[in-house]
């Protein structure tokens, strides 16, 4: 197995670098931020790239945001992340698609030898190696509820014509109802959307802004 690894840590880039050769895995290139990476990859075409999320300069998401990038462009290279947290966003921005040849392991794990060796030599090969932990969080991420769908139809066509701008009076015409009803409607589309009081000047531009984002 040919192995790029891209981790800031020196010492944890030593430490990964060691356990790989000591189990006759070869390390092409060990390197310390993503733009590096990305020419390792092209240079030596790995089997597997072993990656930590955050890197220099920001130390945000350079990492994944490089393997999202060798996911496309050389879909033969497993990618094995490294993170010190479950970071959900880019982890389910990695699962995204094809998972296969993808891992994402909590850096604690790389303590566990066996495990570690057996979960990038499981990824080299097409498999998934996912942390229980980040398995249990994505889960629960995608038990969440999107705020609008709590909204009835009518309430959805209300917060519509709310976000082209119109005004309960020009709601209530558009509608055919009374603008009672309307207010009523934006009542409850406040309190559906967890938009209290305390935001009165602002809860409209608030409302809006989640049916855009929806």
């Amino acid at each position: 197995m040919r192995v790029v690894i891209a981790e800031d840590s020196v010492l944890l880039r030593a430490g990964i670098t060691r356990l790989l050769a000591d189990a006759g895995e070869e390390v092409v290139a060990a390197v310390g931020d993503a733009e590096l990476l990305a020419d390792a990859v092209a240079r030596h075409v790995p089997d597997l790239a072993v990656i930590d999320v955050r890197m220099p300069p920001s130390f945000t998401d350079e990492g994944i945001r490089a393997a999202v990038a060798i996911r496309a462009s050389h879909p033969g290279v497993g990618i094995l992340v490294l993170s010190q947290y479950v970071e959900e966003r880019y982890a389910a921005d990695l699962l995204a698609g094809e998972t296969g040849g993808v891992g994402y392991l909590l850096k604690d794990r790389v303590a566990d030898v066996v495990d570690f060796i057996e979960a990038a030599r499981r990824v080299a090969a097409g498999g998934t190696a996912l942390d229980p932990e980040v398995v249990g969080q994505l889960l629960a991420r995608s038990r969440r509820r999107d705020p609008l769908e709590r909204l009835s139809a009518r309430e959805r066509e209300v917060l519509g014509l709310m976000a082209e701008g119109r005004s309960n009076i020009a709601i209530s015409r558009a509608l055919v109802v009374s603008d009672g009803a309307v207010e009523k409607h934006v009542r409850n589309i406040f309190t559906k959307l967890d938009l209290s009081q305390a935001e009165a000047d602002h809860r409209r531009v608030l409302a809006v802004l989640r049916w855009i984002g929806s």
